[in-house]
């Protein structure tokens, strides 16, 4: 088993066990005020293991399973990188915990917010894989190509602009956070990628 299918396989399974009991994932949530009051820091992972329903739970185990599927079997093979699994860990586990942070610094005071999901972490394992390989396409509702890193900077101003607006529950700010938690970390840990990147970047497509 691969460690992405191990990880959508806990989420998963903590997920549907305790989506309808409000008492456990309470304990589970985000919730900045608690978190400060009463030093629960473990909720800045718990968050990421409950999901608010079904299709919330779906689509973010999808993107995780198919991006970090990619990213395991062909950007950090064990032969070459003989910690990627550690790295991955760290670039998932670490995605969730710090796309919180700006929500914890936000919301601290008030007693009303509260967030779920592993979106911070699934954020950081598809940047993750756009700087290995920027115009790979990724295909929007399974049909529509599109580049990764145009997709990517679609989504970052997505994001930003609808975390400004703050018109709806979702937390934009976490998903651009972990963006570019998972870029950041990704070169951090593959130095080499730096250039890497920018060199596949300026010279654009090869299709």
């Amino acid at each position: 088993m691969t460690f992405t299918l191990f990880i959508v396989a806990v989420t998963c399974g903590v997920s549907l066990l305790f989506m309808d009991n409000g008492g456990v994932k309470s304990q589970l949530l985000f919730h900045p005020v608690t978190i400060r009051e009463r030093k629960q820091w473990y909720r800045f992972l718990s968050s990421g293991l409950i999901h608010a329903d079904f299709l919330h739970l779906a689509i973010n185990m999808f993107v995780l399973w198919s991006f970090g599927t990619a990213l395991e079997s062909f950007y950090y093979p064990a032969a070459l990188q003989p910690f990627a699994l550690h790295k991955f860990m760290f670039l998932y586990v670490g995605g969730i915990a710090v796309a919180s942070i700006p929500a914890y610094l936000r919301y601290r005071n008030n007693p009303h917010y509260a967030a779920l999901g592993a979106s911070g972490g699934v954020s950081a394992v598809v940047f993750a894989v756009i700087v290995f390989d920027p115009w790979q396409n990724l295909y929007l509702y399974g049909v529509l190509p599109i580049p990764q890193i145009l997709g990517g900077a679609a989504y970052l101003y997505y994001s930003w602009y609808m975390d400004k607006r703050g018109t709806d529950n979702i937390g934009h700010m976490a998903h651009f956070t972990g963006a570019l938690w998972g870029f950041v970390f990704t070169i951090v840990m593959n130095p080499a990628l730096f250039g890497h990147f920018f060199r596949m970047t300026f010279a654009g497509p090869n299709w």
